[in-house]
């Protein structure tokens, strides 16, 4: 049987991954002032065991204001940054690769955790030593009425995040992460420039498509300055609105070659979070979206977006719709998805996938198993 392209390397600018199993950011609301906790490193850290080729740290504000809520995880100062790198260190002692989302929630900000209902904070919230705080966003126009109406970034606003986003790269590089991906997408402040449903603007940063792309392109540009030239750059992108008026594909695909000219390595290719119009949901069902920057930027992409299991993950990459599938949930069910993908692809389990401690039960009990059938 032929090795299965899920399992095979892939390089992208100085890394080199094990398998093409990514696993994306998914916010854990449970950082203290931005830090992340044993928490975090036990999350993390089980997917490096599990056989992921690379790891990402969750949505990460590069400022205060751009935290979703009061638990997200930062990366604004120094302490931040030493409580990040010993996950870094954790990640690529055990085989994966680090990878960290800069992030920025703009108007999508100062809410409460999702298990605490995910509306804006108040007075209550206050009292209880979690004020809500000033949001930000190209045009003051709330996400919802539930959400905190922000206010309009004049020039310094703009020009003070993108100072945050560069100083967050930096200390990610300090830090010992191999990935930045700069978050574009699921209606945060990159995103909400870059859709017309959001930025109403009228200056330089608003009106044609061009316009909307200035500011997350100068972002960009930013990060990647700062961004070791071969340690790779991963943009995620919000393919489509899902409604009329909204960022459609073709717009995903120009704004792709725009920032792949600027130095971005891989597009991340989700969709939606401008509205709350949800999507149809199906299996692999934003894949499209990665087969059609792939082809139409001539870029490297990561496909997401219910990737339930292996033979779906493997039709993904050996067909060429995406260079890399990245899961979060199914990663949450299954921290093993590797190894098992191993498995269901070629009928053996790849232990090798896991770091020497893990493997070295696994194989003891892989032979504990054939006795057993031989008796």
């Amino acid at each position: 049987m032929s090795s299965p392209a899920l399992l095979s390397p892939f390089t992208v600018s100085g890394l080199t991954l094990k398998n093409r199993i990514v696993v994306s950011p998914m916010c854990q609301y449970s950082a203290i002032d931005g830090v992340a906790q044993d928490w975090h490193l036990v999350h993390l850290g089980r997917f490096a065991l599990g056989g992921a080729a690379l790891v990402f740290v969750e949505a990460t504000g590069v400022e205060a204001r751009g935290r979703i809520s009061p638990g997200d995880m930062g990366i604004w100062n120094d302490d931040q940054a030493r409580a990040l790198a010993r996950i870094a260190d954790f990640l690529k002692a055990n085989g994966a690769a680090a990878g960290i989302q800069l992030a920025h929630a703009g108007r999508k900000a100062s809410t409460r955790r999702p298990w605490d209902g995910g509306a804006e904070l108040n007075a209550e919230d206050a009292a209880k030593g979690e004020p809500p705080w000033e949001t930000l966003s190209p045009s003051a126009i709330p996400f919802s009425d539930t959400y905190p109406k922000p206010k309009a970034m004049s020039l310094a606003d703009m020009a003070e995040v993108m100072i945050a986003f560069r100083e967050a790269a930096r200390r990610a590089n300090d830090a010992g992460f191999d990935v930045v991906e700069v978050h574009a997408a699921h209606g945060y402040l990159l995103h909400e420039f870059l859709s017309p449903l959001v930025n109403h603007r009228t200056d330089a940063y608003g009106g044609d498509l061009a316009g909307r792309m200035k500011f997350p392109l100068e972002v960009i540009e930013t990060v990647r300055a700062v961004w070791p030239k071969h340690k790779p750059l991963f943009l995620r992108v919000s393919s489509s609105d899902y409604v009329d008026g909204g960022v459609t594909i073709e717009d995903t695909i120009a704004f792709a070659k725009a920032a792949k000219a600027l130095g971005v390595d891989v597009v991340d290719c989700s969709s939606g979070g401008n509205t709350p119009v949800p999507p149809k949901l199906s299996p692999g069902y934003q894949v499209p979206y990665a087969e059609a920057v792939r082809k139409g930027a001539d870029i490297a992409t990561m496909a997401v977006g219910l990737i339930l299991d292996a033979k779906l993950a493997e039709e993904i990459v050996s067909s060429g719709k995406a260079d890399l599938v990245a899961l979060a949930r199914p990663a949450l069910e299954d921290p093993n998805f590797a190894i098992h993908a191993s498995a269901a692809l070629t009928g053996t389990p790849d232990y090798g996938l896991a770091p020497t401690p893990a493997k070295s039960g696994l194989d003891r009990l892989a032979q504990s198993l054939r006795h057993m059938e031989k008796a």
